[in-house]
């Protein structure tokens, strides 16, 4: 008589749990099969669960216009999302372009995690990871209009101007104390937090600044009018 557990476990254990694969204990080989299948859908469902209302997988053009007017908090610290940069491993202006390396790795997934690199030696820039797993796209949030922790955001930048605080990728991450140790984070989970814009928003776009290649996508995104920005869109 076999002993194994039934054909393939309720679908709230398997996705709460993530515990030992159904296929490993015991089953005949062709149910294994099946329960394996099930299980990777099931868990690739999960990953496609929108958040912020967006989902990920998209493509990173896509992404970076609909996180205009998303509200982005870290650590409780941080604001609406103004303006973002769309990149795609075919982009030759993106890390991915050359392929994974130690330093782009988080790039390349998986989808809703940051991916965080220090710019000229300098400034921590922030990403978010789009499309499938391996692919290597995401999304540098350029900007922000600060609304939560203003003091302390005043105080990591040494600025009082509201409107200089995250006006700029290295002054965002400054302003919200975002590191490398916020790389490979996920997005949906502390210290990270994303709420969908409360109302509808108009997006601009226009050429990605501060490159020099592929400078006339125009991949940049901006919420209209907005006096956050860290350049005025033409």
């Amino acid at each position: 008589m076999h002993h194994y557990k039934p054909v393939c476990p309720a679908v709230p254990d398997l996705v709460a749990s993530k515990k030992e694969s159904f296929f490993s204990v015991g089953a005949p080989s062709h149910i294994a099969r099946h329960c394996r299948k099930v299980e990777l859908f099931l868990m690739k469902m999960q990953t496609k669960t929108p958040l912020a209302g967006i989902d990920f997988h998209a493509p990173s053009q896509e992404v970076a216009r609909q996180l205009i007017g998303v509200v982005l908090l870290v650590d409780g610290v941080g604001g609406r999302i103004v303006e973002t940069e769309a990149y795609d491993r075919d982009d030759p202006a993106s890390h991915s372009f050359s392929g994974p390396s130690e330093r782009n790795l988080a790039m390349f997934g998986p989808p809703g995690h940051a991916y965080v690199y220090r710019s000229y030696g300098m400034h921590w820039c922030l990403n978010f990871v789009c499309r499938d797993d391996g692919h290597g796209a995401g999304v540098l949030i350029r900007a922000l209009e600060p609304l939560a922790g203003i003091g302390l955001m005043r105080e990591r930048r040494g600025q009082d101007d509201v409107r200089l605080l995250c006006s700029g990728p290295g002054k965002l991450c400054q302003a919200l104390g975002v590191t490398r140790a916020h790389n490979a984070l996920a997005l949906d989970a502390p210290p990270f937090a994303l709420s969908a814009p409360g109302e509808p928003v108009v997006v601009v776009a226009g050429p990605r600044i501060g490159i020099s290649k592929a400078m006339d996508v125009p991949w940049r995104f901006g919420l209209a009018g907005s006096r956050f920005v860290s350049k005025p869109f033409r």
